[in-house]
């Protein structure tokens, strides 16, 4: 999951070097526009649906690995 979400982050943000405990914000600096870039293209590839109150949550990588891993949603 990983390095899905290390793909995704650079295609739509260009950013590199994401780890676990990369914060969004803090330590890559995106702007709400990336992150819903990011959360745009998580829907795509899951086809699933993030909703925004729960996007605002998920601040660091394992955030979003632990978020996916609760609703069942693997890599496929």
């Amino acid at each position: 999951m990983l390095e899905l979400i290390q793909r995704i982050v650079y295609e739509a943000t260009g950013k590199e070097g994401i780890t676990y405990d990369t914060d969004f914000v803090q330590d890559l600096a995106l702007n709400s526009f990336d992150i819903m870039s990011i959360v745009s293209a998580f829907e795509v590839h899951f086809d699933t649906e993030i909703p925004t109150r729960d996007v605002w949550q998920l601040h660091q990588v394992k955030d979003v690995i632990a978020y996916m891993k609760e609703r069942g949603i693997e890599e496929p």
